[in-house]
């Protein structure tokens, strides 16, 4: 459950939590960076997705993951998530 910025309750994260896979991880925003490398299959940019967790609304990143997910056979999935989290923010830019 997340609340209205975007970020879940402790309690969530400490249910979901592994004690030997999540040892370095302390922050929310740490955890969401690797849950999401690992959906889309891109452990190798792991510390990008944890930056973006960490400064780009969480609107964004969750629309840019729903897109992936709905694609239909997809190269590179990190490369497709990149491109629909660059239009979402030129969208919103715009709307401003």
């Amino acid at each position: 459950m997340t609340d209205k910025k975007g970020f879940s309750s402790i309690g969530d994260i400490l249910k979901r939590f592994d004690k030997n896979e999540d040892k370095y991880i302390s922050r929310e925003f740490q955890k969401y960076g690797c849950d999401l490398a690992e959906e889309l299959g891109d452990l190798k940019h792991k510390s990008l997705y944890i930056k973006l967790a960490k400064e780009t609304p969480r609107g964004f990143l969750e629309a840019a993951k729903n897109y992936v997910k709905d694609a239909y056979k997809v190269k590179s999935r990190g490369r497709l998530f990149m491109w629909r989290l660059k239009t979402l923010k030129e969208e919103a830019k715009k709307k401003k």
